[in-house]
């Protein structure tokens, strides 16, 4: 009897094998004439060499299609296993609406006219600026876009970058090592991270280095190819620092600046390197600017409430 073994690497088994291993017994169904048996993160299967060549292929789509939509049910599995290609069962993106199928099957999309502007901005242009205040979705949209780049092969990597501390990078005083120390600060990034790719294999990720996530500081030197890059509270960016990491832009990279000017944590009478960089940019050809507002503020409904009773009295100031 012949014999093929087929190791989920980057899928998490429980996931893919469905509640009480449901997808499997579905396969079963489907493959009478195998023996298949689903055990930790790898799929036996014996049988006859045809069959299991055929199983062999029907499983890889299943895979990929997990691996595209992080989602598998009844419906799809049936699909995959009775069509001839992929375009038969997978869902069309044309539109541009959905970024990234995330976690569990979650769609990730623009949700406002500003956002839906940032995603064709960035389609047209190979750096942009995303300003605005908090919860209007820059940094989720920016992480989505450089996933979806990623996921279809336009960039070979994705780096995270945010000036961590205030803008001096001062973290001698935390506890921790140096990872430890800076978690706190690359938190909103690996949030949004973990939305979009199961845990396993954004694990895989950051541990080869296709995601990385680091302090600015860590980007003096590099020269930043086929890569997509987000500078992340760029409002706490040095006129130094930020000269700095636009000039590390290397070729087929992708750049994405986003920050909010009203949140500047720098020491009186230093410059934000985000303020000047909009004026020094803004008639350059191959850089976007888009401003989002408080009606692209996606977070609890106070939220817009709450920025726009602080508008008042920092005009009244």
């Amino acid at each position: 009897m012949n014999e093929i073994v087929i190791e989920l690497s980057e899928i998490n088994p429980r996931e893919f094998f469905g509640q009480q291993n449901e997808n499997i017994e579905l396969l079963k169904k489907y493959f009478p004439k195998l023996k298949i048996v689903a055990r930790g993160n790898k799929i036996k299967v014996f049988g006859d060499e045809e069959m299991l060549e055929e199983f062999d292929v029907r499983i890889t789509m299943l895979m990929e299609h997990f691996g595209k939509y992080n989602k598998l049910d009844e419906n799809v599995i049936e699909r995959v296993l009775t069509s001839e290609k992929s375009s038969d069962y997978q869902t069309s993106d044309e539109s541009g609406e959905v970024l990234v199928h995330g976690v569990g099957g979650r769609l990730v999309k623009p949700q406002t006219a500003n956002q839906r502007k940032l995603v064709e901005l960035m389609r047209k242009n190979d750096m942009v600026f995303a300003i605005g205040p908090a919860g209007t979705g820059k940094t989720y949209t920016g992480v989505a876009l450089a996933v979806k780049a990623l996921k279809e092969k336009q960039v070979r990597r994705i780096i995270l970058t945010r000036p961590a501390v205030e803008a001096g990078e001062n973290l001698g005083f935390l506890p921790g090592d140096l990872k430890e120390k800076l978690d706190p600060y690359m938190q909103p990034l690996y949030d949004a991270l973990r939305d979009m790719i199961p845990q396993e294999r954004l694990d895989s990720f950051i541990e080869k280095g296709v995601i990385q996530i680091a302090p600015l500081a860590f980007m003096r030197g590099r020269t930043l190819d086929n890569a997509f890059v987000i500078l992340d509270e760029a409002q706490n960016t040095t006129h130094a620092q930020m000269k700095m990491f636009l000039t590390r832009m290397g070729k087929s990279a992708k750049f994405m600046i986003t920050g909010d000017p009203g949140q500047i944590d720098l020491p009186r009478r230093v410059i934000s390197g985000l303020k000047e960089a909009l004026l020094v940019l803004k008639e350059v050809k191959g850089v976007g600017i888009i401003y989002l507002d408080d009606k692209d503020v996606i977070r609890h409904r106070l939220v817009k409430k709450i920025i726009s009773a602080y508008k008042e009295i920092e005009h009244t100031e």
